[in-house]
């Protein structure tokens, strides 16, 4: 095929500017207004906001960052230092405080001594044959080291016992959520890892496991267990007056000076607080009240933009949410929204039930019976998801009025995207009003 020349798609004068099937904006223009040569809101970039972000300093986790520290510091003396396991819930600070303590840590390793740093994320990881590789990758130089797939999980040990071997000193691993791991595989390969020591003839392993399980080793095998726990430390949530620290710290890198509105901190870390001190998600509320008020034309930052992002971010985290539950009871939550959408009022748990039984039989699906299915709507109750309340019928006697408190437009089609509820799906509708904002004043307890 004869190739095309630069020149040659090069509009010429009399070509028109604009797509005769659009009516937008000319060629080229469309994100000119979106993107002004001067931000009048930003001075820094605005990866500071994310939580891949480490910061030089870590406020209110001083005394984390010294005790982490205290635990691998035999390593930079080619001594082997215990096992670590960091507890906490999300958005404590656990995996930005290992970040920080391996960035100094591999600033003092010295050539005599060298040591090795090597950090898993178990979210991403579904079997020991991918935890194993993944680590042995970590530690090859070139590709001829490199574990490829296919072969079977006893080589990929051993191949990961000489990459170990070849490493003289310690090869600290950190397993982040390491309870996801343990739930998704077992907890086979910790057996593996945690022994490896008496199998390495030079190299020697330390691991350090993140969880936000506080109760993740009850589920471990004795053995596991004895073997890991030999230090712990706990990531206490932050509050309220703690979040503002961090969100005044990486404000001042971020914005212009006096841009954020009094208030604005303040209440990006009282709703996070709110939700047990996740700090990731006080930093979100103000990353996002940011682009939106920059989307705005707005000169400052202002508490209403605040009110929009959390709305925004408590509609991610419901369709999220979904996406996690058990098959039967996204088909349960399906016939509720279909139910509910219908008569846009409270639907009587008799006619959920009748509205699954349907779903189920268009599905391929065996109903469940109707008590497992009120265990189900009593979850979804948990999870803010709806809300059932006890309603007299008179002679009829009392049964439960379900009301929906998510927004319908979007929660439809992320249950259609598991592929059981895939005959379901439909062309998505407009957006509706989230209804979990517990700003909405009109909003019922």
């Amino acid at each position: 095929m004869e190739s095309i020349a630069p020149a040659d798609i090069v509009p010429t004068p009399s070509t028109p500017r604009t797509n005769p099937e659009l009516s937008g904006a000319p060629t080229g223009e469309l994100f000119d207004s979106m993107l002004p040569p001067r931000s009048e809101l930003y001075k820094g970039s605005r990866e500071i906001l994310r939580e891949a972000y480490v910061p030089a300093r870590l406020p209110h986790r001083e005394n984390q960052i010294r005790q982490v520290a205290e635990v691998l510091a035999p390593a930079l003396r080619g001594e082997l230092p215990s096992n670590l396991l960091i507890y906490g819930k999300i958005g404590t600070g656990k995996t930005a405080v290992v970040q920080q303590v391996r960035l100094e840590f591999l600033r003092r390793v010295g050539k005599e001594r060298p040591a090795t740093f090597v950090n898993v994320n178990c979210g991403n990881i579904d079997t020991p044959y991918s935890l194993l590789q993944t680590i042995g990758n970590s530690l090859a130089e070139g590709e001829a080291q490199r574990v490829p797939t296919g072969w079977a999980l006893d080589r990929v040990q051993g191949a990961l016992q000489a990459l170990l071997d070849s490493k003289p000193g310690v090869c600290i691993l950190v397993l982040d959520e390491i309870d996801r791991l343990v739930a998704r595989s077992g907890d086979g390969v910790l057996y593996t890892l945690s022994q490896i020591n008496t199998q390495l003839e030079g190299g020697r392993l330390c691991l350090v496991g993140i969880s936000n399980d506080l109760k993740f080793t009850q589920h471990l095998d004795a053995r596991v267990r004895s073997r890991l726990n030999e230090e712990k430390i706990l990531f206490p949530p932050y509050d309220a007056p703690q979040l503002q620290d961090i969100l005044r710290d990486r404000a001042k890198e971020v914005f212009r000076d006096g841009v954020v509105d009094a208030g604005v901190i303040e209440r990006c870390a009282a709703y996070a607080a709110l939700e047990n001190g996740d700090a990731r998600r006080a930093l979100a509320l103000l990353r996002l009240a940011g682009e939106i008020a920059e989307r705005e034309r707005a000169r400052r930052i202002a508490s209403d933009h605040v009110v929009k992002a959390k709305s925004r971010l408590e509609l991610d985290i419901i369709v999220e949410c979904v996406r996690t539950l058990p098959p039967h009871c996204k088909v349960l939550l399906y016939a509720i929204l279909q139910s509910y959408e219908r008569r846009r009022s409270g639907v009587l748990t008799g006619e959920v039930y009748e509205a699954y039984c349907k779903l189920c039989q268009r599905l391929g699906l065996q109903p469940l019976h109707a008590r497992s299915i009120s265990n189900y709507l009593s979850e979804l109750e948990t999870l803010g998801l709806v809300r059932a309340g006890i309603v007299s019928r008179g002679r009829g006697g009392r049964t439960r009025e379900i009301v929906v408190d998510v927004p319908i437009a979007e929660t439809m089609p992320a249950l259609a995207e598991d592929a059981l509820l895939a005959p379901l799906a439909r062309p998505r509708g407009p957006n509706q009003t989230l209804l979990t904002n517990f700003d909405n004043p009109n909003r019922s307890s």
